[in-house]
């Protein structure tokens, strides 16, 4: 029997409107992902009742996992090359002299001369000093300081696989009788180990690729999950991005007809703003299913868009007309 491609789109500000939400469940949206990074978790529980009596059932949340990210700020700041701050972490509000960076880390564990890359508009600062408690940098490529940007240092640093707000969230959507999970930054069968002891064995645990290290060891990271997720995004931390195709062909190949892989990131990006997609994100699509994807991943064409179901109305075209090439149907 065939399999179907799942479609999963993460709710955010666009998507919560009820409306919007009848529009996606009324389309047979596969998995509605919460996303913890942008979540409180003080409004989790409200957020899950709200769904529920909504009649959306298959909700999936997404840790913060093993990623540092900035505090928020009060606006967006705009760092000059060759600008010199201060990097502590501490949850206080971040700004243009000191950026602030959660969860609990060893920020002393960062080596002198290692480079801290902040979101993804190309924004990177250079440590050149360590004092007590925070670490002197200088800006070597300008960009944007933003609220809750995820940071990534060139230097091994150590992070648990949970955040004390994704502990307190598991075990508020157990008790909500939430079943399926996607745990970020996986690095290792024993991160999901951790996670499984908050959530029980029979939870639905979808493995989110997002490291070399959950490269290295995705065979058994697969065998202890009942899905994968490739984040492109945050690969492409760990590896060029002109290599991003060929790692995505590798995870697929490698877990083909053994467990459901899903594909995110930019799948649709441009539709975030406009009503129609590009030629190159059609394409990427269709490469993408025919290299054996299982799944594909909405996030801020859903969260923050402007036409999410017009968005998921897009993708079913796609994946249509992939399965008619695939039955040998397809007519131009």
């Amino acid at each position: 029997m065939k399999k179907k491609i799942k479609i999963i789109c993460t709710l955010g500000p666009s998507s919560f409107k009820k409306k919007e939400l009848h529009l996606l469940n009324s389309k047979k949206v596969d998995i509605f992902r919460i996303n913890l990074s942008h979540t409180k978790i003080e409004g989790l529980e409200e957020k899950i009742k709200y769904l529920k009596i909504n009649n959306i059932k298959n909700i999936c949340i997404d840790t913060e996992g093993a990623q540092i990210r900035t505090t928020k700020t009060k606006k967006k700041y705009f760092l000059k090359k060759n600008k010199y701050i201060d990097v502590y972490n501490a949850n206080k509000i971040s700004n243009n002299k000191k950026i602030f960076l959660y969860p609990s880390f060893n920020i002393k564990s960062a080596k002198i001369n290692s480079e801290i890359n902040i979101g993804f508009n190309g924004l990177k600062l250079k440590i050149y000093k360590k004092k007590r408690n925070y670490l002197s940098c200088k800006v070597i490529n300008e960009g944007i300081l933003d609220s809750n940007k995820g940071v990534h240092f060139s230097s091994a640093i150590k992070l648990a696989p949970l955040t004390e707000k994704d502990i307190e969230a598991l075990k508020i959507s157990i008790k909500m009788k939430i079943n399926i999970f996607a745990i970020s930054f996986v690095n290792r069968k024993s991160d999901i180990s951790k996670v499984k002891k908050i959530v029980g064995s029979k939870s639905k645990i979808i493995s989110k690729i997002e490291t070399k290290n959950a490269l290295k060891n995705l065979t058994e990271i697969s065998n202890d999950s009942n899905a994968i997720l490739i984040d492109r995004g945050d690969l492409s931390r760990y590896i060029p991005i002109e290599k991003i195709p060929l790692a995505q062909e590798y995870i697929l190949k490698k877990s083909k007809n053994k467990i459901p892989v899903y594909v995110a990131t930019n799948l649709l990006e441009t539709m975030i703003k406009e009503n129609e997609p590009t030629r190159a994100e059609s394409h990427d699509i269709f490469s993408t299913l025919k290299q054996g994807a299982s799944g594909l991943v909405l996030a801020a064409e859903t969260a923050i868009g402007r036409n999410p179901s017009g968005t998921v109305n897009f993708l079913k075209k796609c994946i249509n007309t992939f399965s008619k090439y695939k039955s040998n149907k397809l007519k131009y």
